[in-house]
C-alpha cells in the first residue's frame, strides 16, 4: 500500500480525532491536511501508521486549540461547535463512545478541559488508545497521562446528565417535535418540552439572535410556533437531519441556502435544550449560506396581518 493510500484509509479516524479536540470542522480538516504534508515529508515509514498519524494530528490539534482558546474567550455571545452532519469514522466496538462524544452537549463539556486533558480524554476514552500511545501523542509520561485522564473523566462525569434517552425513543420524540413545529402547534410543542427547557443560539454577532436565550416551555413553544409558519410561507424549509449525532434540523431559505442548524437534547422523555448555530462562518462547510438578516426581515413581514 502506498503512503497516500495508507493516509486516505486513516483520514476518517484522523478527522474524527481532530474534530473532537477542536470542535471545528474547518480547523479539523486543516489539521488533517497539515498531518498529510508532514507525513509526506517524513524520510522513513513508521511501524504503525495509525499510531504515528493519530499522534501527529493530535499534536497539531492541541497547538491549534491553544491559540483558538484566546479567540473563543473574546467570542461574541455563546460559542458552540461547528455542526457536524456525519462522523466519517465508524467502529462498531466503540459506537456508543463515538456517538456520545460528538454531541453538542459533550463537546461543550470538553471545552471545560485544558487542551492536554481534552486530547488525552479523546484518545483514551473515546478511541481506546493505550496509555503508551496517548503519552507519545501528547508528549507526557504514561503516569502523567493517567492523571490527566482521571481529571478529565471527573470533569466530564460531573457535567453529564444523570440519565440518557434510548436512541429509538429519542428519534420518535424528535419526529413528534418537528411535526408539531412545522404545524405551529403550540400545545403539541409544549407537551414535548421540559418545563425548564432552554433555547440558545450561537450567532457570533454576525446573525440575528433572540438575546441570551428563550427559557421555559411556554415561551419556547410560542416562539417556535410564531416563527415557523411565516418562514414556510416565504419558501423556507425545515429539513430534519442528524446533527452531531443528535436529532436536529437544517433550516434553508427558498433557494436551498443554509440559514441555521438546530439540535435537540432529549432526556427523560422531554426536549431539555435546543441549540441553534446561526453564525454564517460556522455553516459554510454545509454549502451556500443564506443572509439570515434578510430571511428574518422577510419572515417578520410575512407574519403581519394581510401579508
Amino acid at each position: 500500500m502506498s503512503r497516500a493510500e495508507e493516509f486516505e484509509e486513516l483520514r476518517p479516524l484522523l478527522f474524527s480525532i481532530a474534530y473532537r479536540i477542536l470542535g471545528s470542522v474547518v480547523e479539523a480538516e486543516d489539521a488533517v491536511q497539515e498531518t498529510w504534508l508532514r507525513y509526506q515529508a517524513c524520510a522513513t515509514r513508521p511501524a504503525s501508521a495509525k499510531a504515528f498519524l493519530s499522534a501527529m494530528v493530535s499534536r497539531i490539534a492541541i497547538d491549534v486549540l491553544r491559540s483558538a482558546r484566546v479567540r473563543r474567550e473574546e467570542y461574541a455571545g455563546q460559542w458552540f461547535p461547528e455542526p457536524l452532519l456525519a462522523d466519517p469514522y465508524e467502529d462498531p466496538e466503540r459506537s456508543a463512545e463515538l456517538a456520545d462524544s460528538v454531541s453538542m452537549a459533550a463537546l461543550l463539556l470538553l471545552e471545560r478541559l485544558s487542551p492536554l486533558e481534552r486530547a488525552v480524554f479523546v484518545l483514551r476514552e473515546v478511541f481506546g488508545f493505550g496509555f503508551g500511545e496517548v503519552a507519545s501523542a501528547v508528549g507526557r509520561s504514561q503516569a502523567a497521562c493517567r492523571q490527566l485522564a482521571v481529571r478529565a473523566r471527573r470533569h466530564m462525569d460531573a457535567g453529564r446528565a444523570r440519565f440518557e434517552a434510548d436512541r429509538r425513543e429519542r428519534e420518535e420524540l424528535a419526529g413528534r417535535f418537528f411535526e408539531a413545529f412545522r404545524e405551529g402547534d403550540v400545545a403539541g410543542l409544549r407537551e414535548l418540552l421540559a418545563a425548564d427547557v432552554r433555547m440558545v443560539g450561537d450567532s457570533g454577532g454576525k446573525a440575528p439572535l433572540w438575546g441570551k436565550g428563550v427559557f421555559g416551555a411556554e415561551n419556547v413553544a410560542r416562539m417556535l410556533a410564531a416563527f415557523v409558519r411565516p418562514f414556510v410561507r416565504i419558501g423556507g424549509v425545515v429539513e430534519p437531519h442528524q446533527v452531531n449525532g443528535q436529532p436536529g434540523a437544517i433550516f434553508r431559505d427558498r433557494d436551498g441556502r443554509v440559514v441555521n442548524t438546530l439540535t435537540l437534547d432529549i432526556l427523560g422523555g422531554r426536549v431539555q435544550t435546543i441549540r441553534a448555530v446561526i453564525n454564517p462562518d460556522k455553516l459554510r462547510h454545509l454549502g451556500p449560506v443564506a443572509d439570515a438578516w434578510a430571511v428574518v426581515r422577510e419572515t417578520n413581514r410575512a407574519r403581519r396581518p394581510g401579508a
